[in-house]
């Protein structure tokens, strides 16, 4: 019994980080044009975190985007300018993204 609730408790300190950062685009309304894994009007934040994987300033780079906008990453679709979202959350955002595999 010890050993389950232990394994319990783990695996929700794991996944509680995720969770909190998924709730956090959804708050930012994020999950309008994006979902975990798949496409909606934007790319799936699986495919931005594949397509970034090798790129060792890909939050910063992804923390601008989400706060000014930018395309052609993905074709040509826009990705509008999110104003409302902090430079803390943007960034939050983006390396919960690049922890996705």
């Amino acid at each position: 019994m010890k050993r389950i609730l232990l394994a319990l408790v783990a695996a929700v300190a794991v996944t509680a980080p995720a969770l909190a950062d998924e709730a956090l685009a959804k708050a930012n309304k994020c999950t309008m044009c994006h979902a975990v894994d798949k496409t909606k009007s934007g790319p799936s934040f699986k495919a931005i975190a594949a397509k970034h994987a090798a790129d060792k300033d890909a939050v910063a780079k992804m923390t601008t985007v989400t706060m000014k906008g930018g395309k052609g990453s993905f074709g040509t679709v826009e990705m509008p300018a999110q104003p409302n979202v902090s430079e803390a959350d943007a960034k939050k955002l983006a390396t919960w993204i690049m922890s996705l595999k």
